[in-house]
């Protein structure tokens, strides 16, 4: 599938990638996030205060899968980065087209 980590694409300059903080509800949003997220992300045996744990650098994808193919794969290339929905959509729509015209070929 080659999910990257987060700087591992060199064609993307970090530089000119915009990041903000999601708005949480100001101060106590932000404590009830941090009290959740400590209790569910798991944290390896022996990592030391200020090492980041791989799986929080790992990048995302959006697939879509008809069965046992992949028809359509979009990997991420900043956190929060994803494809255009009406481009996965058309590639749906084409998908279910072709289907439909090779079901009814048979006929």
């Amino acid at each position: 599938m080659g999910l990257k980590n987060v700087g591992d694409d060199k064609s993307v300059d970090m530089k000119d990638i915009k990041m903000e903080a999601p708005e949480m509800g100001g101060f106590r949003g932000w404590l009830k996030y941090f009290s959740i997220v400590g209790k569910v992300s798991p944290v390896p045996d022996g990592m030391k205060f200020g090492e980041i744990p791989e799986g929080v650098m790992r990048l995302g994808a959006t697939f879509v899968v008809d069965r046992n193919e992949i028809i359509y794969q979009y990997n991420d290339k900043v956190p929060g980065d994803h494809p255009v929905p009406a481009e996965v959509l058309e590639v749906v729509k084409t998908e279910v087209k072709t289907k439909k015209a090779k079901l009814f070929s048979f006929f």
